[in-house]
């Protein structure tokens, strides 16, 4: 089992490479069957990679989360299946190169660098942790994706204003397209990371005797969370559009950013336990 992991391990970042290769060629050419090839190749990428991460979990019996190059792997999982899951629901399928390079580069340096962890602490065995970090990540991804699509709809705001009708013209869709895929983003971000909030309160207790919920990390998370749910409301109810929900959303990613930062590399939380 395990030579057989290896092989997935060094065959899946090929996988992502060509997906990202026909979105590219796509995005360059414009061809009815690039269009259609690139979302069955990535159907089958992300196929692949369920695979490989149900593999690793039973080949060292814990979820793939026990150091920075597992958690890689899983965090190029999450953006890609985040962004199948909207180009499905919006049929819009121009932006997914901005998106899938992101899983490359995380698939990439995953490969290259991971270890065969089969020494790990007990705590990190637990299939309701995995259920956690995995949802936390899906719900990042969509916020990343959110993001993403905020800096798309300002860099073409731009082209317009300036009169630039080019290729990023071309073959973006509208600035109002753009604004409902941020948004759309963003509640997907929203809506896992509301899960993986409540998987942690129901598995922090069961963990940790010692736990408390002022946690560096916990209260990062949560004002993340609180953020995108002002902004989100803001949007339904106030009718926030245009520049201000998509400057929102950035906003909201960086200080996303920043609180994973903070937590993770100044601050002292049970979340570093491995």
């Amino acid at each position: 089992m395990i030579s057989t992991l290896h092989i997935c391990n060094l065959i899946l970042p090929l996988f992502y490479w060509a997906t990202v290769g026909i979105y590219l060629y796509d995005f360059f050419n414009d061809s009815s069957f690039s269009s259609n090839s690139k979302r069955v190749l990535l159907f089958h990428t992300l196929l692949f990679h369920v695979f490989y991460l149900i593999l690793r979990t039973i080949a060292f019996d814990h979820p793939p989360i026990t150091n920075v190059f597992e958690i890689f792997t899983v965090l190029a999982f999450a953006v890609s299946f985040a962004y199948f899951i909207l180009e499905l629901e919006t049929d819009i399928r121009g932006t997914g190169l901005f998106i899938i390079i992101i899983s490359v580069i995380f698939q990439t340096i995953s490969s290259i660098f991971i270890q065969d962890e089969t020494v790990v602490k007990e705590v990190l065995r637990s299939n309701l942790l995995g259920s956690h970090v995995l949802s936390a990540l899906l719900g990042y991804s969509g916020i990343t994706i959110s993001a993403v699509y905020g800096f798309l709809y300002l860099i073409l705001y731009k082209e317009i204003k300036l009169n630039k009708f080019g290729l990023i013209f071309e073959r973006m869709p509208s600035l109002e397209k753009l604004e409902q895929l941020s948004f759309y983003a963003a509640i997907i971000g929203f809506i896992l990371l509301s899960v993986a909030i409540i998987i942690g309160i129901i598995w922090l207790p069961r963990a940790f005797k010692d736990y408390s919920y002022l946690d560096p990390k916990l209260i990062g998370t949560a004002l993340v969370w609180l953020l995108y749910g002002i902004g989100l409301a803001s949007k339904i109810l106030g009718g926030w559009h245009g520049k201000r929900v998509v400057i929102f959303s950035i906003i909201g990613f960086l200080l996303a950013i920043a609180s994973t930062l903070v937590t993770n590399f100044l601050a002292k939380s049970f979340h570093s336990f491995y």
